[in-house]
């Protein structure tokens, strides 16, 4: 996997890719190097308790996700991430205090269908932070796609979130 450092736990594919494709499930703490695009940021942040924080996107086939969106122009993934996390979840945690633990490096096997937005090798960067104390009251910023956020425990991720192709980084980062 050329331009990546750190660790796959896991490849998997995922359908809402509509090509063949190998997705890598990374930990690091390094954005891939050179030619893999960074699309989107995630945040992963957990309360004292072991709480994770979730929102629930109000759309069609979504439901319960990690707080994220797309990389714009000019923005750094952290950035990216920090900006997500305020506005789906309504937690401000400045872009210096999340770390790089990890994420999904797509790489296309085929040629993509027309229309296509992303590169053929791409990088969904997942950052975390740790609160020390309990998660404090969340919601959603007006005029967010998301309808709720909740600091769930570990069961309940696994519960509301089941078959989400992030959920091994996510047992990583609570050491399980």
């Amino acid at each position: 996997m050329a331009g990546m450092a750190g660790m796959v736990v896991e490849t998997v594919t995922v359908p809402w890719i509509p090509v063949a494709h190998r997705m890598d499930l990374l930990l690091t703490r390094e954005v891939p190097a050179g030619g893999r695009v960074v699309t989107t940021a995630f945040a992963l942040v957990l309360d004292s308790g072991g709480r994770t924080l979730l929102t629930r996107v109000d759309r069609p086939g979504r439901g319960w996700e990690v707080p994220g969106g797309h990389v714009e122009p000019g923005e750094s993934p952290a950035d990216a991430a920090a900006r997500e996390l305020a506005e789906e979840t309504g937690l401000a945690v400045p872009a210096g205090r999340l770390r790089l633990f990890g994420g999904q490096a797509v790489t296309l096997e085929a040629a993509p269908p027309d229309g296509y937005g992303y590169p053929p090798e791409t990088f969904m960067a997942f950052f975390t932070a740790r609160l020390d104390g309990p998660g404090p009251a969340t919601r959603p910023a007006d005029g967010s796609e998301c309808a709720e956020a909740a600091w769930l425990p570990p069961d309940e991720v696994a519960a509301r979130c089941a078959g989400a192709s992030w959920l091994p980084l996510h047992r990583h980062l609570l050491g399980r």
